[in-house]
């Protein structure tokens, strides 16, 4: 992003093409001019916001280290920065636990409909990921196919244990010897370990990945300091980095996200479309 704000034009009405009829021709049903259609687009904003952290440490500490501490924290830092983007995306609520300019996080989000408690589609957990009705055939019929999907680390169990009727084989495992390839329908399954997936609340969700834009303003930047001091939220002091020999760390990032949902053929009603839908707990949709 070149400024905090970018406009995404998003189609928002679509055009309409019409039969036309030869002129001249005895028994024509159809118009013989050609008529206009209308195309609308509306605007979807990126609002980058920042996130930010402080680390402080001895100056011993680093003085007495026989590794590069700073190659040890940096990733460190950016796991926790990373984790904060997956929770917004998938659970924040604007202006709550994510920021008031980003949307609603996808699970939050999420119409009701496509929330597929597990083992109420079919006979087991294929119907419930790929038969009519499962989590796959929700975003479908919403006018997108799914390319990819995230899931809580039980999933995993769950989908090894799948069996194929007859045989009693597994279907996701090729022997117990073979590390498991994950995936369905040939989208990839990913399993984050972060735990910004709640088992109890959620075990995959699956969709159309490309309908989830960011933009990055500032990647993440790293900044020493070995004076000054550090304060709380009420400006207490919580550091004084000179007087006690401290040095300290501070990481800034920011970026935005949105979820533009364009309107397509296959379902034009934006009340209810939606290119995210989910697996959850039979626990869970009970509750």
């Amino acid at each position: 992003m070149s400024r905090r704000q970018r406009r995404v034009p998003v189609l928002d009405l679509l055009p309409e093409a019409y039969f036309v009829g030869e002129k001249g021709l005895s028994g024509q049903t159809f118009s013989e001019k050609k008529k206009t259609t209308e195309m609308a687009w509306d605007n979807v904003y990126i609002t980058a916001e920042e996130i930010a952290v402080i680390t402080v440490i001895p100056e011993q500490v680093f003085n007495d280290s026989e590794y590069d501490m700073w190659a040890q924290i940096r990733p460190a830092i950016t796991n926790a920065i990373g984790r904060k983007v997956d929770f917004a995306m998938l659970n924040g609520v604007p202006g709550s636990t994510s920021f008031s300019t980003w949307p609603k996080g996808i699970l939050v989000g999420m119409p009701d409909d496509h929330k597929i408690e597990l083992g109420s589609v079919g006979d087991d957990l294929y119907d419930d990921l790929l038969a009519v009705g499962g989590v796959f055939n929700k975003v479908e019929e919403d006018g997108y196919f799914v390319n990819g999907n995230i899931g809580a680390i039980r999933m995993r169990a769950h989908l090894r244990g799948l069996r194929d009727e007859k045989s009693g084989q597994p279907i996701f495992q090729r022997s117990m010897q073979d590390a498991t390839l994950f995936e369905l329908d040939g989208s990839p399954i990913y399993f984050p370990r972060n735990a910004v997936i709640d088992p109890t609340e959620v075990l995959l969700v699956s969709g159309d990945w490309n309908e989830l834009v960011y933009a990055i303003r500032e990647d993440i930047t790293y900044k020493v300091f070995d004076t000054g001091v550090v304060t709380d939220d009420s400006s207490l002091v919580v550091a004084n980095l000179m007087q006690e020999d401290l040095v300290a760390i501070r990481v800034t990032f920011r970026i935005g996200w949105a979820l533009p949902n364009p309107v397509n053929i296959v379902n034009p009603d934006n009340e209810t479309r939606f290119p995210f839908a989910s697996l959850i707990p039979a626990e869970a949709g009970s509750g």
